[in-house]
């Protein structure tokens, strides 16, 4: 981005407005930092108290921005207005070149602790430029106009979510902290400061645009009328930008759901109304945009769930039994407080049974419990928005339970949440809608953590004993305020992320044990290869054929394991073989008098000390291969001369035994039938990518693809604990293709997983109004 010869003559350039979108933007910004700051204070001092051996790092640190507090904000207010400024001057900056800047007087390596102080900065960049993409995407355009048509985007943006990022990295830069409180710090700022700074964009995007900066694009999407507003735009906007974190069952759903609305808007001969919904209960329309129209959706596919469950469906809202009354919140929070605490023994039951609907055994259980509010059960319904919350939390779970590799311990984990899920979806109807919602972030990581895990090894046990902390503190701590899930979310990934640094281990260490496995087998059929070319169809005295298939095929096998096939060493013991062979001929051919073997003394002798023979015991077996070789001359068969007794030599086995391997594939692939392409498709596949492997009893395990033989060309898949459970070759898994044993991966995490499933159960549901 270079600058023109005259920053005033560029088309669009207004110093004076730019001069006011500075003093509008970067002073609430840092305001709202300075804010944030004095948040720090009460979450550092709940973290030292459960921080153990780092009590005092944390308490240090609360010390330190305390007394650093001015600088730290004036570090911050610098670093921005330094931005700012490469903006007015026609040349803006990118984060790289701010953080690049920073080190351009030494010539040291970068430090790990600053690394992974970076890394925490654009990990925040990222959440703001979540949180924000749809106004960024319009300031960037507006601003960019008045600072003389520059094209602007995330990285040079002087107030956008790279530069935020970086300087709030800089301005705790100078301050005495432990590397894990930093990274604390600037965690925090999710959570304090990203809220403010998505106000502060929202309010300069409006003011620059009444200010006449590019009028023709709206601050936020136009309201439409009902009859104005087809499904189809919604999707539309689901597509197009991820305004509100829309989780990506969404599309699909809603696409779906438009086929409903153009059928019932045929079958009316009207415009549709509410996109198609009809009426919505109370409690749906404060979510905005594509999310209330998604929660309008479900509520919609929900109802009609129900009316085919029932013998004669109903067109209007059910009227009130006589006497009856819907459960206020406060009754339905107080009931599902009280299950919390103290779940009901059906309740457990219905967790750990993949035949009873969760959803339906909440609903009995709400109400049953309600006698203990003196609630009367018989006098008492749930409120349609209620009924819908509980709905799609049981099902929800019904889906994980049943889909995920979720057994024993885990399983029982996770359906300890099911109570304090429902109290979420009761209090903010966003979780299902909104991919960065805490609670879903939190549930999305226990279960990461949950799937798979046996606790087969030390480390996958400690990692349940901190789901089942999680847990217990969610149940215990949880009453109507949601910061526990973030809480709870922030400090449990920090521990995952030290177990996927041990799960990295132990992949490393499946490739590596995968190799010397390949190494060995390879070094095996090279050994038998030149075995066979030796003794095929030839006889050979018994001292003889024992010396060649037991020290000298180790010795063989040792030197190619060590040096390759073309190392010398590998030379050297086929020329000994040889060499041998060689005089076995000549004595068949009755030469009488030959000094046998006597110049391969030293070499057979080395044979022999490879498998563990001390000096004598090898030059006695030197004797016998000698004495046997003039008995043959001699033809006194009787002379012979057996070798002494030989050390157990064992070659090395692989280390994991095929037949422990979860997957078993068929071997060779002269048989096999399989999809060319496919094969292709499997030579080329990158390290890293997950597919999902299905076993003979239909149970699906995701793999990665983590190593790909030079040697033999298989690929090496290990499961989410890094552990090797599938090698196979490109035709191996076209073959499995075939069969309907392998398919690609869906990358949703588990809350999204699970919300598709919902939808699919409900759908059938909602066919009959789609074929209208």
């Amino acid at each position: 981005m270079s600058n023109a010869p005259n920053l005033a003559n560029r088309p669009g350039r207004d110093a004076r407005l730019l001069e006011q979108a500075r003093d509008a933007a970067i002073p609430p910004l840092v305001d709202g930092f300075a804010v944030a700051l004095g948040r720090f204070d009460d979450a550092l001092f709940d973290r030292a108290e459960r921080a153990g051996p780092s009590q005092m790092a944390f308490l240090d640190a609360m010390r330190e921005l305390r007394r650093r507090r001015e600088e730290i904000i004036a570090r911050f207010r610098a670093q921005l207005l330094q931005a700012w400024q490469s903006l007015e001057d026609g040349e803006p900056i990118s984060m790289e070149n701010v953080l690049a800047h920073t080190r351009e007087d030494t010539l040291s390596l970068v430090s790990e602790q600053e690394l992974e102080s970076r890394l925490a900065a654009r990990n925040l960049a990222s959440v703001i430029l979540r949180e924000c993409k749809p106004v960024l995407l319009r300031l960037d355009r507006r601003l960019g106009w008045i600072a003389g048509n520059l094209v602007l985007d995330a990285e040079h943006s002087p107030i956008g979510p790279e530069h935020i990022g970086v300087a709030v990295q800089q301005a705790f830069a100078t301050c005495d902290l432990a590397s894990e409180v930093r990274l604390v710090v600037i965690k925090l700022c999710e959570r304090d400061f990203v809220p403010g700074i998505a106000r502060v964009y929202e309010a300069l995007d409006q003011r620059l645009a009444q200010a006449g900066v590019m009028p023709e694009m709206p601050a936020r999407r136009a309201q439409r009328q009902p009859a104005q507003a087809p499904l189809e735009e919604e999707a539309d906007e689901l597509d197009q930008a991820d305004e509100l974190g829309a989780p990506a069952w969404a599309a699909r759903f809603v696409n779906r759901m438009a086929g409903v609305s153009r059928g019932l808007q045929a079958t009316s001969g009207g415009p549709p109304q509410m996109a198609g919904f009809g009426d919505v209960p109370p409690g749906y329309s404060p979510a905005p945009g594509a999310q209330g129209v998604l929660l309008e959706a479900l509520h919609h596919l929900l109802q009609e769930s129900r009316r085919g469950r029932e013998p004669a469906p109903e067109e209007a809202p059910r009227p009130a039994a006589h006497g009856q009354r819907d459960l206020s919140q406060r009754e339905m929070l107080s009931v599902l407080s009280l299950l919390q605490a103290s779940p009901s023994a059906t309740l457990r039951a219905a967790i750990g049974d993949n035949g009873e609907s969760l959803a339906q055994r909440l609903k009995n259980e709400v109400l049953s419990n309600a006698t203990q509010l003196g609630v009367d059960p018989s006098t008492a319904r749930l409120a349609p928005v209620d009924e819908d919350a509980i709905d799609l939390v049981g099902m929800l779970f019904d889906v994980m339970l049943d889909e995920r590799d979720l057994e024993g311990r885990p399983r029982e984990l996770i359906g300890r949440l099911v109570v304090p899920f429902v109290k979420v979806a009761l209090l903010d109807r966003r979780m299902f809608v909104q991919k960065t919602h805490p609670a879903r972030r939190l549930l999305n990581v226990l279960a990461e953590a949950c799937e798979g895990n046996n606790g087969e090894s030390a480390a996958e046990r400690t990692l349940l004993t901190k789901v089942e902390e999680v847990v217990d503190r969610l149940v215990a701590e949880f009453n109507e305020n949601l910061a526990i899930f973030l809480t709870l979310e922030e400090e449990f990934r920090a521990f995952l992320d030290q177990h996927r640094r041990r799960i990295e281990i132990a992949e490393r260490r499946a490739a590596e044990i995968q190799r010397g496995q390949e190494r060995l087998e390879a070094a095996r059929a090279r050994m038998n290869a030149e075995l066979d070319a030796r003794l095929a169809d030839r006889r050979v005295p018994q001292a003889i054929e024992d010396f060649l298939r037991q020290p000298w095929a180790h010795h063989v096998t040792m030197t190619v394991l060590r040096e390759g096939e073309d190392g010398g060493g590998l030379a050297e013991a086929l020329l000994v073989a040889d060499g041998l062979l060689e005089e076995l001929s000549e004595a068949q051919r009755h030469i009488v008098g030959k000094p046998w073997l006597q110049a391969w003394r030293p070499e057979l002798q080395k044979v022999f000390s490879s498998v563990g023979m001390n000096q004598d015991a090898a030059s006695a077996a030197v004797d016998a291969l000698h004495d046997t070789l003039q008995a043959v001359a001699a033809s006194r068969p009787d002379l012979e001369k057996a070798l002494p007794e030989l050390p157990q030599v064992v070659l090395p086995k692989p280390a994991v035994e095929e037949a422990s391997m979860p997957m078993q594939l068929v071997a060779g692939t002269d048989t096999l039938e399989f999809d060319h392409t496919d094969a292709d498709h499997f030579r080329k596949l990158e390290i890293g990518t997950w597919l999902d492997f299905i076993d003979k009893d239909n149970k699906v395990q995701p793999g990665k693809l983590s190593w790909v033989s030079p040697i033999s060309s298989r690929l090496l898949f290990v499961n989410r604990r890094g552990v090797r459970f599938c090698v196979a070759s490109p035709e191996e898994l076209a073959a499995m293709v075939r069969l309907g044993r392998l398919r690609t991966h869906q990358s949703e995490d588990a809350f999204d997983s699970a919300m598709q499933g919902v939808i699919d159960r409900l759908e059938p549901a909602a066919a009959p109004a789609a074929r209208v």
